[in-house]
């Protein structure tokens, strides 16, 4: 991947998508024969269809707890997965192995101080060259904003939720 741009991607925003679109990018490299890896933050492995994705050259790693979205209670074990993803996201960008890297739900870890945005930022700036870097989840933090090459924002204009349908396997997990 020398001497190709890598740019760095941001899927944010209250609607239902960023990351499915981070999975059509991966989908996408893969297709032209590249690596990618998503490392999944705030998610279970075994309860998301995208853990059950098995094309060539993708991996996906979840490296957290969802139900962290449904309660405010942090634990040390929360922390260290957190930690433990930013850690392989970090050495993936670096090693030059994979075309792109997807930090899933990455800004909502964030916004559950379970990362520090300067150690996402670090990581991110620290990546190959070539590589890119995709980042999803709401609430994406201005730092990661000021720096992105795309910013997309996914909104909210219906949702079932609001009638109390909550998500369904296979559809929206």
């Amino acid at each position: 991947m020398e001497g190709e741009i890598g740019l760095l991607h941001v899927y944010t925003g209250d609607g239902k998508g960023k990351t499915t679109a981070a999975l059509g990018m991966c989908a996408r490299a893969v297709g032209h024969g590249y690596r990618a890896l998503v490392v999944q933050f705030m998610k279970t492995g075994g309860t998301y269809g995208e853990n059950f994705l098995r094309l060539p050259g993708l991996e996906v790693v979840p490296s957290g707890h969802d139900c962290l979205v449904f309660s405010d209670k942090v634990t040390q074990a929360d922390l260290d997965k957190a930690a433990e993803g930013l850690r392989l996201a970090g050495e993936a960008m670096r090693s030059g192995k994979y075309r792109m890297v997807v930090l899933d739900e990455v800004s909502v870890a964030i916004k559950f101080r379970l990362l520090d945005v300067n150690d996402v930022v670090s990581a991110v700036n620290g990546r190959a060259e070539g590589v890119e870097a995709v980042i999803t989840g709401r609430y994406a933090p201005p730092e990661l904003l000021e720096m992105a090459d795309y910013i997309s924002e996914v909104k909210a204009v219906r949702h079932p939720y609001e009638k109390g349908l909550t998500s369904r396997k296979g559809v929206d997990r």
